[in-house]
């Protein structure tokens, strides 16, 4: 069989077995979900080591010892965070507002893998898809199948044995991009949790289902003259080198005043940085930085500094611990500003401290909105601007930024899928973990009679009519606002001037006729008189005698002269709306309210594929 066919039956089996096992699964109670859980965390606590060495071997990025913390990290860190959640049945209750809320799983989380943080991720995801209360399917990067269906094999085997229903844990072995794109549109997707390139979320987000994805980290770790220089050097260096910066929100760059320039070079220097000269700086970043596409060389990833040099043809020293380029300015023309996802630093010296905000949010907004930035310094004052002005959602301060952004070394919720905000393309800026996954279902009591509560309206309306230096006819300097909005709704605003109580069934025969057809509300009405709709809504219909009524056959033919309705916008336009309209070489008629996905813009734009 076609290798992307078997892939797609088996996005279509694992999903529907996952279905099912969620079924079976919402009869457990919050005791039995959390021993599940707590079997897995205690599996992948003691395969940590093994499992670290396995992703290495197999993927050839980052260091085994630096792979084996991740994975403790989510088998320790993120277990002990999701512990004392509540995620089943009654989750919260507010006896005097007289409101209860339940849990409600998505159902089936489907979970796309990276490449650079395999096995960790696996379990940080499996984790709280489970304790959410949800079945999971895996799909896995392909060039990290072997360690992540190693790592999901046993997750699965200790939930199983923990009593779980089989089918809960699911993983591809034959993964393919057709193959993810079925398990992301599958009817029975809940919801999806995208951790990988560009491509893979831009995919997510087009699928039609709930996602959460991630954005790329371009991440500025701004050293400020209050700072202890010698910690902050050795927090970047600790953050840079570590598993050689295969984490997203790794330093990608060093700013600080032309002050420091001294202590922060000698401070790097000291600590087991190697500089690189100008021609080495370019050579490395032609190597690193694939200019055609602008993103990062796949053989780059993960790699040590010694065989970055020997990748770019110069020579490291063995005890380098990263590679840093002082940069005369940043973008497209210096490839090293970008995000590098291995241990290479910028490095850049401005005149004064609004200089080096001002270049840290230009980072950021070259490739790294929303994601992660970093300040070292020990004046408050500054730290608070910096976090206030910086375009970034998780501003770690005096930390290696990959342990701080990830919650390792601050508490912010442990997690491997970091949200990036509206600003990144993401419906998010948390830290994901089990609240995210699951719905909030609301038990709300009454505490009011609707009767008492409408005719207080009308009485404090018609209080209002009757004083005219109150009315929006005559508005006052308070209700020039209101009044603005009366006239772009088209309500006349004479028909609140009326003097006339207003009824409560008139109040709802009105707010009945706003919703279903946004229609004129006039000064009657208003006043609680009979509309014309509402005189004639008991009556049958009927055509005005001045027009004649056709018999038999012709009664089924519109008027000759009826213009034929003109076609209206789409309301939504997805990619796979796209390629159907290319396919068929028509174009899709969009609005200044039609919801297009990135993906589908992309694609539209470049065939032309759009009318408005």
């Amino acid at each position: 069989m076609d290798k992307d066919l078997e892939s797609v039956q088996e996005a279509r089996d694992l999903v529907e077995a996952a279905y099912q096992a969620s079924q079976a699964f919402r009869a457990a109670s919050q005791e039995q979900v959390d021993a599940i859980v707590a079997a897995m965390a205690a599996v992948a606590e003691a395969h940590a080591e093994r499992l670290g060495r396995l992703a290495v071997e197999e993927t050839g990025y980052g260091k085994p010892e630096d792979k084996t913390l991740k994975n403790l990290f989510a088998a320790r860190r993120v277990h002990e965070a999701i512990r004392p959640l509540r995620t089943v049945g009654v989750i919260a209750e507010d006896a005097a507002a007289g409101v209860v809320e339940f849990a409600t799983p998505v159902g089936v989380v489907a979970a796309v893998l990276p490449v650079t943080n395999p096995t960790s991720t696996a379990i940080y995801k499996v984790l709280i898809a489970v304790k959410a209360g949800n079945a999971i399917v895996v799909s896995p990067h392909p060039a990290a199948l072997r360690c992540i269906c190693e790592t999901v094999r046993l997750l699965r085997r200790a939930a199983l044995q923990a009593g779980a229903p089989e089918g809960l844990i699911g993983c591809f072995t034959r993964p393919s991009l057709v193959g993810t794109q079925e398990m992301m549109r599958h009817r029975r997707t809940g919801v999806i949790l995208a951790t990988g390139g560009t491509g893979i979320v831009r995919a997510a987000y087009s699928s039609g289902k709930p996602a959460y994805g991630v954005g790329p980290g371009n991440v500025p770790a701004f050293i400020d003259r209050s700072a202890d220089v010698a910690a902050a050097v050795g927090h970047v260096l600790a953050g840079k080198s570590f598993d050689w910066g295969t984490i997203c929100s790794s330093e990608q760059a060093i700013v600080a005043e032309e002050a420091l320039r001294a202590p922060v070079t000698e401070e790097l220097r000291r600590q087991g940085a190697h500089f690189l000269n100008e021609q080495e700086a370019a050579q490395l970043g032609a190597t690193l930085i694939v200019p055609a596409t602008f993103t990062v060389n796949p053989k780059c990833v993960g790699q040590s500094p010694q065989r970055l040099g020997e990748l770019a043809g110069f020579p490291v020293p063995s005890g380098a611990r990263a590679l840093v380029a002082e940069l005369r300015g940043m973008g497209k023309e210096f490839p090293l500003s970008a995000e590098k996802l291995s241990p290479v630093l910028a490095l850049f010296f401005v005149p004064d401290r609004e200089a080096a905000f001002t270049l840290c949010s230009n980072l950021l907004h070259f490739g790294g909105l929303g994601h992660t930035c970093v300040i070292h310094a020990t004046d408050d004052a500054v730290i608070r601007e910096y976090g206030r002005r910086m375009p970034a959602f998780r501003v770690v301060v005096n930390s290696p930024a990959p342990h701080g952004s990830i919650g390792e070394t601050t508490n912010l919720f442990p997690a491997m899928t970091l949200g990036c905000g509206a600003v990144g393309g993401n419906i998010t800026s948390d830290n994901i973990g089990p609240r995210h996954l699951f719905n909030i279902k609301r038990l709300a009591y009454s505490r009011r009679e609707a009767a008492a509560a409408v005719a207080t309206a009308a009485g404090a309306a018609a209080t209002r009519a009757s004083r005219p230096s109150e009315s929006i006819a005559q508005p006052s300097r308070r209700s020039e606002p209101v009044s603005q909005l009366a006239q772009t709704a088209a309500v006349p605003s004479q028909a609140f001037t009326t003097s006339a109580p207003v009824s409560a069934g008139s109040v709802s025969d009105l707010v009945d006729r706003f919703l279903r057809g946004k229609q004129p509300i006039t000064a009657a009405e208003a006043a609680g008189q009979p509309s014309r709709l509402s005189e004639t809504a008991s009556q049958p219909s009927r055509l005005p005698d001045s027009i004649p009524q056709p018999a038999g056959p012709e009664a089924s033919r519109p008027p000759a002269s009826q213009p034929p309705a003109p076609p209206q916008p789409a309301a939504f336009v997805c990619e796979a709306d796209v390629r159907l309209a290319i396919k068929d070489g028509r174009k899709i008629l969009i609005g200044p309210k039609t919801i297009v996905t990135p993906a589908a813009r992309d694609l539209g734009n470049e065939h032309k594929a759009f009318a408005d």
